[in-house]
This record gives structure tokens, C-alpha cells and sequence, in this order.
């Protein structure tokens, strides 16, 4: 191979055949049946292919400017892959979001389950459960014997995850619903339900294991400390950050929301509080929606609406990125995500909303900012249009690469922009946007402070009417927990999954706020550059044209249009 594309080209390619479950979220045919080999070997197997990829794209100069900011992506991310692996974080990863357990399960989400082939797939792979699970469990103990156990918090989670998708803490069966949902019939009918009942009994056998043989190494600590953060940092931002600077900023960063958030729910209740303006908005009928089904059709045509009035306006728009369809997820873990679209989008991207088990109310002013964040002008405009864009980009930038601070930053930038272009000017709206920043900048003190155990500041208000009047106290999850309930208007038990999310996934949270601020002064940058011949519209295709890449490649890359 002679060039940097041709390299990426095969590295997806091979990659595919040793990840089923990628090939799946890709809509590469002929993997369905199987899941990803999660034993050592199969850790090892994805390391030197990645590690090969790497020395090869090494050796090439690249060819032209579209090369250039390809190998500059890459090399960012294979590179720190290779690190992460070898310093076990791959084969130790265990945490209540984004570990090789959820993505087992998730991956039945992305199947068809239209045809009969499908059905097939679907048994195949249900049957492949335990094997993929006994691998799992083969590798957690071995980086329990290497003094790599996530922490007790995560571990617990995970035990009631497997008690939740298997009904055994009396909902809804995962295994057995998603037999349901295909509608098959007959011997296939007969050989999914076989493969849900061994999928059950895995599953539940994968939880008496993690309570009984993995908790008893896990530590009691969940703060990862400064090396495994940076490292776990780089990896959700691909960039180095000062962490200690950008603690501080976060810190300022809910100073100044709350001070917008105040004068916004003035406008609601005027002479009231924020509790009072969230009183308000909850007790209007006109906000509120009842049933999963009827909050799907809210989102669809609020999604719809969004890409009918910014098309052609304030972004380029291709036709099959038009398309999006708002889904209920088949779990309740309440988290609204986005699933890209398949490669040559036969399946649409997606918008997902994991209903809360009971939940049949929902409000509107909360949730029309986050169709935003997933759909357009969010992360379904940004994943879209990269897949689209094979004219300028390789399979690997256009299927692989996805970096967090990146694509989360974007998608954070997204709901500012509908809200400077007056999307948002309805004052219900504009706080369900500020509610969220809110959130997302409470996520950059408590996750750098608490894995990082970071001394609070004298004078700190912790927003329900205490704080801390001398220094020297350091983060912790309960004064975490404490600062997220005073701060961040969601149900208690979603506001818990937070938390556990933060401490399982370090890096993860801040990296919003953190590449939405990238994002801002990059645009900021782009109109100091080019004064009045600068153009929106023509930043955002530029932008979006260079594909997912860590945020040091896209400043520099941005600095050369």
C-alpha cells in the first residue's frame, strides 16, 4: 500500500473481521450472527493489527492536504490506543455506560428483525452469549490479578444491570422482549427462544460472578488519580489538557449559568426562583406529553422541523442525512443517545429515548434542546454528513474514528447556535438548554474534582444553601453527589446513574464542555482570521468536511482553511 488512504481503507476492513459487533454499527453484512471475541486474545488480536496500522501510516509522507489531516487523525488515535491497551485499560474495563458488557447488549439494538435471515442472525448471536461472556469473565480476573478491578461502585452497578435485562428485579425481560419484537414464527421462532433462555441464564450467571468472585478485589476508592485520568482524558479529548486550569474554568462555568439561568427563570415567574420557574413549566399542560409513543412523534417532528428550516440556510444538508428516526429504546436506563446511520444508509441514523421504567410523563421544555444535541444540528448532522462525505474522507475517518470531545463538543455547540439563531427564545425552551449546560459544567468539577481528589475552594456554594467557608477539603463522591442535587434539575435515581457514570467512565463527562469550548474558539479564531469575508455556513461544511478527529489535529487543521 502507497498511500495513507489505502492504509485506513484495510485497517477497516481487517478490523471489521475481528469486531463483529462494529461490523454490525457499520452495516457491514455477513458478521451478524457473531459477537466480538472479548477474551485476551481477542484483545491482543485488535492491539497488533492497530499497532501495525500505526508503524505503517508512520512511514508514508502524505500525499496532499486531505492526507495530511487523515494521518494527523490517525496517528493521534491509533497511537493512544496502543498506549490505553498496553496500560490494561481495554481488558480491565468494567463501568455502568460503556464496557464490553454493554456493548454486548447494545449491539441487538442496531439488528434488523424484519426478514427471516434476520432472525436467524439474531438467534445465532443470542446463542453466542455465554461464550462471549466466559471470555469476559476470563479476562476481568486476570486484571484482577494484575491489580486492575474497577471499583466497587461500578462493579455493583453492573450486577444490577444483569438483574435488570434478565427481569429478575421484576421488569421487563430484555432477552425475551427482543424474541418478542421480531414477530418470527415457527422453527425460528422456536430457536430465538432458546437463545433468549441462554442468553438469560448467562446473563445472570455473569452477575453471580461479578458479585461473588470480581467484588471482593475491588477497591472501595473510585478516584482514578492524576496518570490514569490524563491518559483517560487524552483519549475522550485527543488533546492534553491542564486539568487543574480547566477544573478552574468549570468552576467559573457554573458561576456564570447560574447567573444566566436566574434571569432566564425570571422571565417565567418573574420575582421567583428557578424552583419556582420549573414549578410552572411542569404544572403547563401545553408542555407536557403523555405516553412513550406520543413523546417519539414529538421528537420526529421536532427533528424533522429542524432540518426542514436549517437546510440549504445555515448548513449543507445532504439528502440521505435528511433522514432521522426518533426511536424508544428497548431498555430504561433514561438516556436519550444517537446511532449513526449505516454505511450506505440503509439504516438511518437514529434518535433514542431509554424511557425510565413507569415514566409516562414527559415535558417538553426539558427535552427540545437535547433533539438538538442528537439530531440537527447535533450529532446526527455531524455523523451523517462524515458518512456521506466519501469524496473526501476514508472509511476509517468516515466509520471509525470517533472522538468524544469532538463529537460531544459539537453537539453542545449545536444547541448554543439554535439558541443565538432563535430556536430557542421561548424562555421554557432556553432554560431546558441552560438546565443542561448546567449539568454539563457540574460534570467538570466533580469528575476532575473527585477522581482527582482536588481541594474545594474557600467560599465554594454548593447551590442549596451551604458551602464551604475555609480551604483544604477535597472532592469526594458524596459532596459530588451533594453538589449534582443542588444543581441538576433531574429525577433522583437519573441523577444517580450520573454519578456512577462519572466515577465508572473518567474523562467522559467534562469532555462536553470542554470540546464545546474548542468549538467556540475555533469559530472565534476562524472570524479573527478572515473578518468580513467570514461565513457560517461555510465554517460549519468546512468544518464538519474534515471528519471526527481529536481536537489538537482539528485546531490545527481548522487553522490552515
Amino acid at each position: 500500500m502507497t498511500s495513507i488512504n489505502e492504509i485506513a481503507e484495510d485497517y477497516v476492513a481487517r478490523y471489521v473481521e475481528l469486531d463483529p459487533q462494529f461490523a454490525t454499527e457499520l452495516g457491514v453484512p455477513g458478521h451478524d450472527h457473531e459477537l466480538t471475541d472479548i477474551s485476551l486474545e481477542g484483545f491482543a488480536a485488535r492491539n497488533t493489527l492497530t499497532a501495525a496500522t500505526l508503524a505503517a501510516i508512520r512511514a508514508l509522507e502524505p500525499a496532499d492536504e486531505g492526507e495530511r489531516v487523515a494521518v494527523a487523525a490517525m496517528e493521534e488515535r491509533l497511537a493512544l490506543a496502543v498506549e490505553s491497551y498496553e496500560a490494561g485499560d481495554d481488558t480491565s474495563a468494567l463501568n455502568v455506560i460503556a464496557s464490553p458488557l454493554q456493548n454486548m447488549r447494545a449491539v441487538f439494538d442496531q439488528m434488523s428483525t424484519e426478514g427471516e435471515e434476520d432472525h436467524a442472525n439474531i438467534a445465532r448471536r443470542l446463542a453466542a452469549v455465554p461464550v462471549a461472556l466466559e471470555q469476559l469473565k476470563a479476562t476481568l480476573l486476570d486484571s484482577a490479578a494484575h491489580g486492575r478491578t474497577s471499583a466497587r461502585r461500578q462493579v455493583l452497578a453492573c450486577v444490577k444491570q444483569t438483574e435488570d435485562w434478565t427481569g429478575a428485579r421484576g421488569g421487563e425481560n430484555f432477552w425475551t422482549s427482543l424474541v418478542a419484537r421480531t414477530g418470527a414464527a415457527g422453527a425460528l421462532r422456536e430457536d430465538l427462544e432458546r437463545g433468549a433462555a441462554t442468553a438469560t441464564a448467562a446473563t445472570a450467571d455473569f452477575g453471580r460472578f461479578l458479585a461473588e468472585e470480581l467484588l471482593p478485589s475491588a477497591p472501595e476508592k473510585d478516584a482514578v488519580g492524576r496518570e490514569r485520568y490524563q491518559r483517560a482524558s487524552r483519549e475522550f479529548l485527543g488533546d492534553t489538557v491542564d486539568l487543574d486550569e480547566t477544573y478552574r474554568w468549570g468552576l467559573e462555568e457554573v458561576e456564570r449559568l447560574r447567573a444566566e439561568i436566574a434571569e432566564t427563570a425570571e422571565r417565567i415567574v418573574p420575582g421567583g426562583s428557578l424552583k419556582d420557574a420549573v414549578a410552572a413549566l411542569e404544572a403547563d399542560p401545553t408542555r407536557r406529553i403523555t405516553g412513550a409513543d406520543n413523546f417519539r412523534a414529538w421528537m420526529q417532528e421536532k427533528s424533522d422541523a429542524a432540518v426542514a428550516a436549517l437546510v440549504d440556510v445555515h448548513f449543507d444538508i445532504p439528502e440521505p442525512v435528511r433522514r432521522l428516526e426518533c426511536m424508544i429504546a428497548p431498555t430504561h436506563e433514561g438516556v436519550m443517545y444517537y446511532t449513526p446511520p449505516s454505511e450506505d444508509f440503509s439504516r438511518p441514523g437514529r434518535m433514542w429515548w431509554s424511557v425510565p421504567e413507569g415514566q409516562t410523563e414527559f415535558s417538553t421544555w426539558r427535552e427540545l434542546t437535547t433533539v438538538y444535541h442528537e439530531g440537527v444540528p447535533g450529532h446526527h448532522l455531524q455523523c451523517g454528513q462524515t458518512a456521506y462525505r466519501t469524496e473526501l474522507l476514508n472509511r476509517w475517518q468516515r466509520s471509525m474514528c470517533w472522538v468524544s470531545g469532538h463529537g460531544e463538543g459539537w453537539a453542545l455547540y449545536a444547541e448554543r447556535l439554535m439558541d443565538d439563531l432563535g430556536y430557542l427564545s421561548d424562555p421554557g425552551d432556553k432554560l431546558g438548554m441552560l438546565d443542561g449546560q448546567m449539568m454539563r459544567a457540574v460534570r467538570v468539577v466533580v469528575d476532575l474534582g473527585m477522581h482527582l481528589e482536588l481541594e474545594i475552594p474557600a467560599g465554594f456554594d454548593f447551590g442549596d444553601g451551604t458551602g464551604i467557608d475555609h480551604g483544604g477539603e477535597r472532592w469526594t463522591p458524596e459532596l459530588g453527589w451533594r453538589f449534582m442535587r443542588a444543581n441538576v434539575n433531574l429525577p433522583e435515581a437519573q441523577l444517580a446513574f450520573e454519578l456512577d457514570r462519572y466515577l465508572g467512565w473518567p474523562g467522559q463527562a467534562p469532555s462536553y464542555k470542554v470540546g464545546e469550548r474548542i468549538w467556540m474558539r475555533a469559530r472565534d479564531d476562524a472570524k479573527a482570521r478572515k473578518g468580513a469575508d467570514f461565513d457560517l455556513k461555510t465554517f460549519h461544511r468546512q468544518a464538519l468536511d474534515l471528519g471526527s478527529m481529536g481536537l489538537k489535529p482539528l485546531r490545527e487543521a481548522l487553522g490552515r482553511l
